[in-house]
């Protein structure tokens, strides 16, 4: 679903109320497989999950694993969700409105500093997908991430996981958060329009948002981890990011649905590890390509190797996110995080064996 103007608002405020976040629950966009498949001998358990932007193809698993009757044919009724930012995702499943967001793990370890128990139970990619663009007009004041000073920096959401990265870059290269300025411009049109207007000097996004600024001529690349070699650079090792995470009383309560679920993801995955950008364009709905397959197919072609094939866990892939969350963020740098309970092997290794 595009960002529209309330939603801009609302994060823009850092505004993230329940009652609001109800209202666009009610609002977002929603599409659910059928629940017939072969799996489940007709109308299977209804599951509801949220995206944090169901268009970004850092998240293209969850909208591919129905288009490809995956869910269907685990037996599941798979109702599939879209809010804008990873953060919101995080909200309406915490407060019950979700049974799974898809969205970073990294949400994970910001929640059990809050008393959340949350854990990842397939890991849809193994780097960010996330690239730091500088917009055509700062491209000569900003040529690393130590320019970052006194600029307006755009973000999808305030505590999204595009926000922690930036937070994350600034300080790594000797620049405080409260140096500069974060700016909630959500993804695709709202982001380019900032970039383009001056609203923002740069910013995080991923793809189908990177192609199209890049072809519109908007911005440059700073800075791109959309692929291991990538997040090692400017990270320090693989980064963890995409997967489908879920309230760890309710995975264990529901051990077969969650099975089930990761089933369907994992081949999903298996299938794009061995399909073209241009097949896997071709199953996805047709308004995602906005009117351009070929630079639809590029942004996915541009993301594809951060993507895991089996849904298990990077190895050292949560240090490294606990580390860059430690670097700015006062409440982990203080906490002691049991990184075994954010996260699940479980279930995607049974769905690989």
């Amino acid at each position: 679903m595009r960002t529209n103007a309330r939603y801009a608002a609302l994060a823009a405020a850092g505004l993230l109320a329940l009652s609001s976040l109800t209202a666009c629950a009610n609002d977002a966009a929603s599409t659910a497989s059928t629940g017939s498949g072969s799996g489940g001998g007709g109308k299977g358990e209804h599951v509801k999950i949220m995206v944090g932007g169901l268009d970004k193809v850092i998240y293209l698993p969850a909208m591919l694993t129905q288009r490809l009757g995956y869910f269907d044919a685990e037996g599941l009724d798979v109702q599939l969700l879209s809010e804008p930012a990873g953060v919101q995702a995080e909200t309406a499943l915490v407060s019950g409105q979700v049974q799974g967001a898809v969205g970073f793990y990294d949400h994970t370890l910001d929640l059990q500093t809050k008393g959340k128990q949350v854990e990842s139970v397939v890991q849809f990619s193994r780097a960010p997908g996330e690239v730091e663009i500088v917009s055509a007009k700062a491209a000569g004041d900003i040529t690393s991430p130590k320019d970052f000073k006194g600029k307006k920096l755009g973000i999808t959401g305030l505590g999204s996981s595009t926000d922690f990265l930036t937070k994350y870059l600034a300080v790594k290269n000797g620049v405080s958060v409260s140096d500069f300025t974060p700016v909630a411009v959500g993804a695709g049109p709202t982001f380019i329009s900032a970039l383009q207007k001056g609203s923002i000097d740069g910013g995080m996004t991923t793809d189908p948002t990177v192609a199209q600024v890049l072809d519109k001529k908007a911005g440059r690349i700073l800075l791109d981890m959309r692929t291991p070699q990538g997040s090692q650079e400017a990270l320090g090792g693989p980064y963890p990011s995409s997967s489908l995470y879920m309230q760890t009383d309710w995975v264990n309560s529901h051990k077969a649905t969650v099975q089930k679920l990761v089933n369907a993801f994992v081949k999903t995955l298996t299938w794009m590890s061995t399909h073209s950008a241009s097949q896997i364009a071709d199953k996805m709905p047709a308004d995602y390509s906005q009117g351009d397959k070929a630079l639809y197919a590029q942004a996915i072609k541009s993301t594809l190797p951060m993507f895991t094939k089996d849904g298990v866990m990077p190895v050292d892939g949560p240090e490294t996110v606990e580390k860059v969350l430690k670097a700015f963020n006062p409440n982990i740098k203080n906490a002691k995080i049991d990184l075994s309970q954010t996260y699940t092997t479980e279930f995607a290794k049974k769905a690989t064996g």
